[in-house]
């Protein structure tokens, strides 16, 4: 899963020493990598709104009021509702203006501003405060199981002062949790928060590998997570299994999407069918389709043979079946057959010509075969007598 960045006990940066900046992906989840960097800009001219990390990934913006000379990955004290919170500095800059634009923030006073860079102190007082979050899971899911909500607590994050903590839950339904909300503050002793997220958000806070062997996108990188249809299958010419087209989320893969929009241009070379190819020999269904080969692969009912077809023949043979014509085959149409008459006439009186030459010519003998007919050898006769 990579190192982990961040700022350990003592001050010092942990992890692979880039202070929060390294590309891999494992150090950050849903890091920004600050392309504008090393471009020198005036400081009377800078942008003074900076993104800054929470917990799992969670961003939001603030403003720098203090001029605060701040580096990524720095930890810093910003204002939140009814106290304040400890995050780290993932972006600023120019950078920070289009991530505003993107997710429509407007640049207004509402936008909670940076008290001051985080001391030691206050990062050892955060990190006793985070040790009560994996407590408050156990035991939040012991007290909605008891009240039996059907409802799934994934995550609790405290507020870095200790007068709040988010309880983030997925549910299926809408869930009447009052009662629950009541009882978790008696417990713990604290305001509290119910937070409802998705499935593919509670994913992307837990993260994990997926099938391809990376992480997964919805903790690294990708923020904006849109439907997923199962059409989407259907025109890649996916199998519609579903333990093989959905997540670790339960839903379908968000990955399905990113490469709809090239198999949607290439489908239009594609002939649509809207019944079997019909030929001579019978009618051929479609069984499978190359989309960027441009190849159609068709069988007849009564085989199991497939024979394949380039998208152009496929193409001319629905075009004779509109026009009521049906080739012979569906590899090629059937050679066109001369007429009888005349030219089958002359053709055998020509082959009937040639051959009785051939049976007229007398087989000459090769030299050495012609001796004549066997004359009997002479044989001395016998004398007893010599």
């Amino acid at each position: 899963m990579g190192c982990a960045c961040g700022t350990a006990g003592s001050g010092k940066v942990s992890g692979c020493q880039n202070n929060g900046t390294c590309g891999t992906g494992g150090c950050n989840r849903l890091n920004s990598f600050d392309w504008l960097s090393d471009m020198e800009v005036p400081s009377a001219q800078r942008f003074d709104v900076a993104e800054v990390r929470f917990k799992n990934g969670r961003k939001e913006f603030f403003r720098n009021t203090e001029n605060l000379q701040l580096h990524t990955g720095d930890a810093v004290v910003v204002e939140v509702p009814n106290g304040h919170h400890i995050g780290y500095v993932a972006l600023q800059g120019e950078l920070v203006r289009l991530q505003m634009m993107k997710k429509n923030v407007p640049n207004n006073s509402e936008i909670k501003k940076i008290y001051r860079i985080a001391h030691t102190k206050d990062l050892e007082r955060f990190d006793e405060v985070r040790k009560k979050e994996q407590p408050a899971i156990f035991r939040g899911r012991e007290i909605i199981q008891r009240y039996k909500l059907q409802m799934k607590l994934s995550d609790v994050e405290y507020q870095a002062d200790s007068t709040k903590a988010t309880f983030y839950y997925s549910a299926e339904d809408r869930v009447d949790f009052r009662e629950l909300i009541k009882t978790l503050a008696s417990e713990f002793k604290i305001r509290v928060e119910m937070r409802q997220i998705s499935l593919r958000q509670e994913a992307g806070r837990l993260g994990g590998i997926g099938v391809c062997g990376r992480e997964l996108c919805c903790s690294t990188w990708l923020t904006d997570f849109k439907n997923v249809a199962t059409s989407a299958a259907r025109y890649q010419n996916l199998s519609l299994n579903p333990s093989k087209l959905s997540g670790q989320c339960g839903r379908l893969k968000c990955c399905l999407n990113f490469e709809l929009e090239t198999y949607m241009e290439a489908l239009k070379d594609i002939p649509k069918l809207e019944a079997p190819l019909q030929t001579q020999r019978g009618d051929a269904a479609l069984q499978k389709t190359d989309i960027f080969r441009r190849i159609m692969w068709f069988g007849y009912r009564d085989e199991n043979t497939w024979y394949p077809l380039s998208a152009d023949r496929v193409a001319q043979i629905i075009e004779q079946n509109k026009n009521g014509l049906k080739p012979a085959t569906l590899e090629k149409d059937a050679e066109e057959q001369l007429p009888a008459g005349p030219l089958n006439t002359d053709l055998a009186q020509l082959d009937k010509k040639y051959r009785n030459k051939s049976r007229g010519k007398k087989r000459k003998n090769k030299p050495g075969r012609n001796r004549g007919p066997v004359q009997p050898s002479r044989q001395q006769p016998n004398n007893p007598g010599q």
